[in-house]
């Protein structure tokens, strides 16, 4: 299995997890010229913008230490582009979680993980 299978099928688990969490789906795989948001769902009112970072190894740190500042910032423009795309969810209340995943298939799921 490539990377990129492993990475998609972090994120399909992370997606069925979110979903029987109780968070609805809005959106996969969202791309601008800033870069991509893995998923965006919705938990009540709020938007929730969902970075999945698969880790098969620890030597480097887990998957939410490299959520770096310069990817939060592509992730904040992302979603602002989304937002701008969505009027209907701009005056929403948004947050970014990150979901690390391990090789074990645990997975760790940070809540508001940074703000903006």
């Amino acid at each position: 299995m490539t990377t990129r299978q492993q990475g998609q099928d972090a994120e399909t688990q992370v997606y069925d997890y979110l979903q029987q969490q109780g968070l609805k789906p809005l959106a996969r795989n969202v791309r601008s010229y800033r870069g991509e948001i893995d998923l965006i769902m919705e938990e009540g009112d709020t938007v929730v913008f969902i970075e999945v970072r698969l880790r098969t190894r620890t030597d480097f740190g887990s998957g939410a230490e490299s959520v770096t500042r310069s990817k939060q910032k592509k992730l904040i423009a992302t979603a602002a582009y989304y937002l701008q795309q969505n009027k209907r969810l701009a005056k929403r209340p948004a947050r970014f979680d990150v979901v690390s995943v391990s090789s074990q298939q645990n997975m760790d799921w940070i809540k508001n993980a940074f703000e903006v």
